[in-house]
């Protein structure tokens, strides 16, 4: 026997392989089975060598016969118990050897059935029989595994972390042909980090016999757990237990995995998942949610809404700028002042504070204009979110500017970080009129040659336009200093930072690399 842990229940088998290992070699280890648990551990046992007996029947009888061998196997092992169950429950459990498995019995009065006969839908995978979703392109689709569970099920429950609009609009008709015949939805989630979706939750409320319970605290909590609970009344009871919350990508391409539990096969770990939903729903964490209560629509707005108005930093004092960082704004003021030229180049090397110069800046151009509309347009939701705290920072206002990237939405357009996906995507273009920004920041200003920023920069009319890199060179030669005049408006190069003292110094190790290149085709698309 291999070493290691085991709960085997001791068959002969296993007394034989015991018997044969050296006591003063190995230490064995065994316990009484408990009364309780006997009847779990002994059937699982049985279930086991069922099968095995099963599969010899089936591979020696016809293809013709293999069902009915089966079944008769089955009927023999009943007859044996028989003497325990009583006659009356052993004819009960008798198999018919006709072989056959009920799927589905519905009224037909009242319904299209009686009229003519209608295809009834089921989920892909068996009611009766545990399974594992892993996102597989192999594997029934997750969504519409949801969808098919929704309208087959008397009561449903669903515990997620999070709800997005783009999971509950693929699942919105299900749910509405369940509700609207009378099928009870409960939903459980929290305004945690504030990924849900006020919508969602919203479209939810509105449907009948629906009742949701949030939690309201976004500093932490204790739900993470993701389940999705479908009782039935015929006893065929599934739920998924996993790592997908209710939004589309979880539900379509994401990597997540869930398992399929079925009261079938796992009936103590279905009922220990209901149990533990009724706790929750009972636990006072969990407030009631009515669209139609106007103090519950304010309590949930201003709960997803707190990341944007509530900020982890804090300062008590104002901050100035260092003199090189005053430099720069000083020749920035002269290129406007002096040569009206209000669209300008900032190349500094990563590091220095681009970013704060630009706020800084930004906040002296606010003197003369106040509540001067700012947009900040960047590639990625890191540099978006440094950015839209540094502005917090040295506008001393927590409540300062909007993300709009990623899982952010944002409720207002006045200070706008933006990613110049979405902007693209949300057409911002076509939702403000040219002049609408005072003052435009595009970070990593190198990438605005790309046909991506080119709306962007064609279509507004900004009071000032700054622009913002390290390396205004681009391996491709296309130039971006004609934005600016043709040169920019304050440097401060690598070599000049470090000379200030400003970044370490560092040094290059080259390694030979006798390795001949020439025949390599080179592409700017890798």
């Amino acid at each position: 026997m291999k070493q290691g842990l085991y709960e085997q229940i001791i068959n002969n088998i296993t007394t034989q392989q015991l018997a044969a290992l050296d006591p003063e070699q190995y230490e064995i280890g065994k316990e009484v089975l408990d009364a309780e648990e006997a009847r779990k551990l002994l059937s699982t046992y049985l279930a086991a060598v069922t099968r095995r007996a099963l599969k010899v029947v089936r591979e020696q009888s016809q293809d013709d016969e293999a069902v009915l061998a089966q079944v008769r196997t089955c009927n023999e092992i009943l007859a044996t118990l028989k003497g325990t169950l009583g006659e009356e429950e052993y004819n009960e459990l008798r198999l018919d050897e006709q072989g056959e498995v009920l799927t589905y019995v519905y009224f037909k009065l009242n319904h299209i059935r009686g009229l003519k006969e209608q295809k009834v839908l089921r989920p892909a995978t068996p009611l009766s029989q545990s399974s594992l979703f892993t996102g597989s392109h192999s594997e029934p689709n997750m969504m519409h595994e949801l969808q098919r569970e929704i309208v087959t099920s008397d009561e449903i429950d669903l515990l997620v972390s999070f709800i997005k609009w783009s999971g509950i609009r693929c699942l919105m008709e299900q749910l509405k042909e369940f509700t609207a015949g009378g099928g009870r939805l409960r939903i459980i989630t929290t305004t945690y980090m504030e990924a849900t979706d006020y919508k969602a939750v919203v479209e939810l409320s509105k449907l009948p016999n629906t009742c949701i319970q949030i939690s309201y605290d976004t500093d932490k909590t204790r739900l993470h757990a993701k389940a999705y609970i479908f009782r039935r009344n015929t006893g065929f009871t599934t739920a998924y237990v996993g790592s997908s919350n209710l939004s589309n990508p979880a539900l379509t391409s994401g990597l997540e995995w869930n398992v399929k539990v079925t009261e079938k096969d796992s009936y103590d770990v279905l009922k220990k998942i209901e149990a533990t939903f009724e706790s929750y729903w009972n636990d006072r964490e969990f407030k009631a949610f009515d669209a139609e209560d106007e103090t519950h629509e304010v309590q949930l707005r201003e709960a997803l809404n707190r990341k944007k108005e509530q900020s982890t930093l804090h300062f008590h004092f104002e901050l100035t700028p260092y003199d090189y960082q005053r430099e720069v704004l000083e020749k920035l003021e002269a290129q406007r002042t002096l040569f009206g030229r209000y669209k300008n180049l900032l190349v500094a090397a990563t590091g220095v504070g681009k970013t704060v110069i630009s706020a800084f800046d930004y906040k002296r151009f606010c003197k003369n204009h106040p509540g001067a509309k700012l947009l900040f347009v960047a590639h990625r939701e890191e540099i978006l979110e440094q950015s839209r705290d540094t502005f917090r920072v040295i506008m001393q206002d927590w409540n300062f500017g909007e993300l709009h990237v990623g899982g952010y939405q944002a409720e207002a357009l006045d200070h706008l970080f933006i990613s110049i996906q979405s902007f693209n995507s949300l057409k911002l273009t076509e939702r403000t009129s040219s002049d609408f920004y005072d003052y435009i920041i595009v970070d990593e200003f190198h990438h605005a040659a790309a046909p991506s920023y080119q709306k962007l920069l064609t279509y507004y009319e900004p009071q000032i336009l700054l622009g913002l890199t390290a390396t205004p060179g681009r391996m491709d030669g296309k130039d971006i200093l004609g934005y600016f005049g043709g040169s920019p408006a304050a440097e401060i190069r690598l070599t000049d930072a470090i000379d200030r003292k400003l970044l370490c110094p560092f040094q290059y190790f080259g390694i030979t690399d006798v390795t001949d290149l020439t025949g390599v085709k080179w592409s700017t698309s890798y």
